[in-house]
């Protein structure tokens, strides 16, 4: 490739991976804070506490997903 081209590319790269990080970001934060709350367990939260699950073993699947395309872009943006 011309120069040219990879500076774009590379500069897509980049800018690709820190979209996906701060998607992801913002993905965990939201279903945290959905999850969560701000306030007490009021009857709503309370009802189906024994269906409950925790949602941290899927956030931590999908972070390192993330994580892994996120260093792959880099990776591919430093050999550019």
């Amino acid at each position: 490739m011309t120069g040219g081209v990879a500076r774009v590319m590379r500069a897509i790269a980049l800018v690709g991976a820190a979209v996906i990080f701060v998607a992801g970001a913002a993905l965990n934060w939201i279903v945290l804070s959905e999850l969560y709350g701000s306030g007490p367990p009021y009857y709503g939260r309370t009802t189906n506490m024994d269906k409950w699950t925790s949602p941290w073993p899927e956030l931590a699947i999908l972070d390192g997903m993330l994580v892994l395309v996120v260093l792959g872009l880099l990776v591919y943006a430093r050999l550019r």
